[in-house]
């Protein structure tokens, strides 16, 4: 049986609205971005509600990142607009985060340029094989958006007092920074076999036939 031939994003052709669950959740998300913000520079940025409210805006709309995608391709819901904003979405609000807290002094620089250098990397790499088809997401790009999360998520939550916390969260952010090394190589060396290959020669899975 011939493959299906997907769109250059990757996906089987879709007549959904625009206006549907899962992109819904994706705008939410953007939307999440400046009140994350607000919060966690309210107060001067140091520990009190308004950086623990930022700290929970910050997981509720990285809730909505891990399911918006699922949801769509479950529904039936795939749209261009969702391709579009949902990993806009998802680089404002990481990218919120790390410059926040880069700026309040409590995450060194070098860590917020190299993850976000990373992903705008990897975004051109998208575009760079976009008419040959798309890379589907490994296990190890999946661990690191959890990575991120939960080290971000640590580092927005202040808790005076207790040094190991601030230990572990250097010890997660760490791994994040490996994780989002390890998975750009892998992308761009995935990215140049993809190349190699004949436009619109992959499966209903987003894998190279």
């Amino acid at each position: 049986m011939k493959p299906a031939r997907l769109d250059p994003a990757g996906y089987p052709a879709s007549n959904a609205p625009v206006l549907n669950l899962p992109n819904a959740l994706t705008l939410l998300r953007l939307l999440c971005v400046p009140v994350m913000v607000v919060l966690l520079f309210s107060g001067g940025g140091g520990a009190g509600l308004a950086r623990d409210s930022a700290a929970l805006v910050f997981v509720i709309a990285s809730i909505t990142d891990f399911i918006d995608g699922a949801v769509a391709r479950r529904l039936g819901q795939v749209t261009n607009f969702g391709k579009l904003a949902d990993p806009l979405a998802d680089k404002a609000l990481i990218g919120a985060a790390l410059i926040g807290l880069s700026i309040l002094g409590d995450l060194p620089w070098w860590v917020t340029v190299v993850i976000l250098v990373r992903e705008f990397a990897v975004s051109l790499l998208r575009l760079w094989v976009i008419e040959h088809g798309v890379i589907p997401a490994s296990r190890g790009g999946k661990l690191k958006t959890v990575v991120q999360t939960i080290a971000i998520t640590m580092y927005l939550v202040v808790v005076p007092g207790l040094t190991w916390w601030a230990v572990v969260s250097s010890v997660v952010m760490g791994a994040a920074v490996v994780l989002t090394v390890a998975t750009g190589v892998d992308y761009f060396m995935r990215a140049r076999r993809l190349r190699s290959v004949a436009p619109g020669m992959i499966t209903d899975d987003g894998a190279v036939r």
